[in-house]
């Protein structure tokens, strides 16, 4: 099926039949009766822009985990993890406890007050921030407000029945341990794409848009030496096998999936607990689902990174942003029976909202990947289409994360490229409003296009359902970035307030100034394990990372005070 330019397809298929919802699409004007969005504009207070924002030295890495002793066995199961970080920070760790469920409201007034509060040093406050637990012990809207202004990702794991699964904690903790500290012998990834040849308009649309003129992009960089990859490759699958198989090299590797994912049978779902099993898993055909059971225990994307572009493929949120609107149009009744079969694969009121299994099993995974990008609401193709004319290819939106992880970047840092674009979609909305609210308050026709505003607010919230899952400071093992040590420092227990670094020498005179500048000079270079740094310096961890402040602040003056 070709896509049509004037409908608006859904990357969704039901569990019964495992075809697409919404087939024939929506006509483009239904989004012009959307609602207004909740919040117009998000700021956004990007710092240290002149600092490399994968140097967590400067950057700083931090956690944020329920409260309640449920949260403090998901701190344990990845002190491993923890601890990796402190040693490539210098720090400690701080830890941000939250209430479970924060609404959008407490959110904006966490990210207020306690993020933003005057009492943290700037250079203290951490830019990547790895939220712990399901979507109703920390909940989306909290890590919408936060990736305004930082680099947030989110890991959960839970077995059947919904219960937190601490033993997937611990997995992915020591699997990025693993990979950080040891590498992998390749200096470059793979770069993978991959569209499910189901034939529907929505994933017609995605070869056509998205996953054509991206390959050929990648293609036409790798020959001009322009794009640092082993290989670029589209994969052929049209089984579960096939595409194990074609994700499934030693070699670590970047994916961008574009399929349908699994929604609720056209009834809905009869327990709760089947939603969270299968919902939002990969449809490739009618009888080929790669779910969270039929990934478990095969290799695919091993230190990899996956773009997962699929209807509900990172979860189901409490809330649907297009409840009101598809509610509205199913009952016009004019639409037949699809817009209800939608509805059922959002949450009622009061159901739990929740991170879908497919990338738990990944990330749980010891030879799976590092991080996934997925969508957690409904997926439209407007991601990757154009606001004036839907035919056509803004590939660049999904092109660029992709790029940015193959060049060996941190993964809060290809979900930021992502969320620029929103952020611009965003700033474009609110000056629609403001221009509407301008002629009103001074007696002039509205000047604004109900129709440019229609396809603002549709893109506006496709980019915006983009989460991050998985430690948003995580990096493909590549040779050059593994950190090559046995095991990482023992560092001061993780706190919310900080502590000062003592600045004693392990031992013995204290260096002079030349020695001090070469043992700062190899640890911003990275040329080995800081502890084995600080113990040819003859001083403490501690006081090595004290010389590395000292010197990013003053220079080679103020390391020789």
């Amino acid at each position: 099926m070709n896509p049509r330019e004037d409908r608006l397809d859904l990357l969704l298929a039901d569990a019964d039949e495992r075809r697409p919802v919404l087939d024939e699409g929506l006509p483009d004007d239904t989004a012009q009766r959307a609602p207004r969005p909740r919040k117009a504009r998000d700021a956004n207070h990007w710092r240290r822009t002149d600092a490399d924002r994968n140097d967590l030295i400067v950057q700083r890495w931090a956690v944020i985990a329920p409260e309640g002793r449920e949260g403090d066995r998901m701190l344990e199961a990845i002190q491993p993890l923890v601890a990796l970080r402190e040693a490539e920070q210098g720090s400690p760790a701080r830890v941000y406890r939250v209430p479970h469920g924060m609404d959008a409201r407490r959110s904006a007034d966490f990210r207020r007050d306690i993020y933003w509060s005057e009492e943290v040093a700037e250079e203290d406050r951490p830019l990547y921030l790895m939220m712990l637990g399901d979507l109703h012990h920390t909940s989306v809207e909290l890590q919408h407000a936060l990736a305004n202004d930082a680099l947030a990702g989110r890991v959960h794991f839970a077995d059947g029945a919904g219960e937190t699964d601490l033993a997937g904690y611990a997995a992915y903790a020591e699997k990025v341990v693993r990979y950080a500290q040891r590498g992998t012998p390749e200096a470059s990834p793979e770069l993978l794409f991959y569209a499910a040849p189901d034939g529907s308009a929505a994933t017609v649309a995605g070869k056509l848009r998205l996953v054509g003129p991206s390959l050929a992009t990648s293609m036409e960089a790798h020959a001009r030496g322009k794009l640092p990859a082993a290989a670029v490759r589209e994969i052929s699958a049209g089984s579960v096998d096939d595409l194990l198989a074609g994700g499934g090299g030693a070699r670590p590797s970047v994916l961008l999936s574009v399929s349908h994912g699994l929604g609720a049978p056209r009834r809905g779902w009869r327990r709760e607990e089947d939603a969270w099993r299968r919902q939002g898993a990969l449809v490739i055909a009618h009888d080929e689902i790669l779910d969270a059971e039929r990934l478990r225990g095969q290799a695919f994307l091993p230190g990899g990174m996956w773009f997962y572009l699929a209807c509900l493929g990172a979860g189901t949120p409490a809330e649907s942003v297009y409840h009101a609107w598809l509610s509205q149009l199913a009952q016009e009744d004019r639409y037949g029976g699809s817009l209800r079969a939608v509805l059922h694969s959002l949450p009622a009121p009061g159901q739990r909202p929740f991170v879908a299994a497919l990338p738990q099993a990944a990330l749980a995974n010891p030879a799976g990947p590092l991080a996934v990008i997925g969508h957690v609401d409904l997926a439209w193709t407007y991601g990757f289409s154009g606001t004036k004319s839907l035919s056509e290819s803004k590939k660049s939106r999904i092109y660029r994360p992709l790029e940015v992880l193959v060049r060996g970047s941190r993964a809060g840092i290809a979900l930021e490229a992502l969320m620029e674009f929103y952020r611009g979609a965003n700033d474009e909305l609110a000056q629609s409003y403001q221009r509407e609210a301008d002629a009103r308050a001074a007696g002039r026709a509205d000047p604004t296009d109900r129709a440019d505003r229609a396809h603002l607010w549709m893109l506006r919230n496709d980019l915006r359902g983009y989460v991050l899952l998985g430690d948003p400071a995580a990096r493909l093992p590549l040779q050059q970035l593994a950190l090559r040590a046995e095991a990482p420092a023992p560092a001061p227990a993780p706190t919310e307030v900080g502590c000062t670094r003592p600045d004693a020498p392990a031992g013995g005179a204290a260096p002079g100034a030349p020695a001090r500048e070469a043992a700062v000079l190899a640890m911003i270079r990275g040329d080995e394990a800081p502890r084995a740094i600080a113990a040819r310096a003859r001083v403490s961890l501690e006081a090595l990372w004290s010389w590395v402040d000292a010197y990013r602040a003053g220079g080679r003056e103020r390391l020789g005070r």
